[in-house]
């Protein structure tokens, strides 16, 4: 069913290479590769709110864009019944596998991903892994599936700071058409959390607040939609 749905409403918009802010030199052109099928497997580390999720969703989008088949399999959701999730997506171009540290030290999950990983590997399919913390860090019981992460090229992703945090508000406010003055932009930043996923959930938020509004977002404004918090 999902594989009829369009490609927006599979991978968000917001969610692309384009819109990816200060991604590591280099980092863009391998992801491209990946999904043109040109480049080796992959593997993203980084911290919460990184844009590991972005990155993964993207790659399947661009992969797609190009006639080709994507999968993306977050492992939180299917941690325990890992096999039969990965079974359904032998045969795909690309699966982009999102949050290792969830299976870390369940064994059958262990078991059924270092099979996958071979499949994958004979059957010349791209595989993109994404995870908090490199292969050496995290706490599989593994050997030979440590092994296998250890050999795929590595993205080390950092947190934004507060610069690429108001850029990735602008470029989602600009997609959306949301006027959103400089001023609001920086109040925002100063009373929400680093995570971009809540920024996200905010700026959904603030558009429909707008829309009924037929306002533009200034200080004021979120002064009224937050119930006048802050100065």
């Amino acid at each position: 069913m999902s594989r009829q749905l369009p490609l927006a409403l599979r991978y968000p918009p917001d969610q692309r290479f384009e819109t990816f802010v200060d991604a590591p030199p280099g980092a863009l052109a391998q992801l491209r590769a990946l999904a043109a099928g040109m480049g080796g497997w992959l593997y993203l580390e980084g911290g919460p709110g990184t844009g590991k999720t972005h990155l993964a969703l993207a790659a399947c989008a661009a992969t797609e864009a190009l006639g080709r088949s994507a999968a993306y399999l977050p492992l939180a959701a299917a941690a325990g019944r890992l096999g039969q999730a990965l079974e359904a997506l032998d045969g795909m171009d690309l699966v982009a596998i999102d949050g290792l540290e969830a299976i870390a030290g369940g064994h059958d999950d262990e078991l059924a991903l270092f099979d996958f990983h071979n499949r994958a590997r004979v059957a010349g399919a791209g595989v993109l892994y994404a995870a908090t913390a490199a292969p050496a860090v995290l706490p599989l019981g593994l050997p030979d599936l440590r092994s296998r992460l250890a050999q795929c090229a590595r993205i080390a992703l950092l947190p934004l700071d507060d610069d690429g945090r108001a850029e990735v508000l602008r470029l989602r406010a600009r997609r959306r058409g949301l006027q959103f003055d400089e001023a609001a932009i920086a109040w925002l930043l100063k009373r929400a959390g680093r995570d971009l996923a809540g920024l996200a959930a905010t700026l959904d938020a603030l558009d429909r607040a707008s829309l009924a509004a037929q306002r533009r977002v200034t200080v004021p404004f979120l002064r009224e939609v937050f119930g006048g918090a802050g100065g």
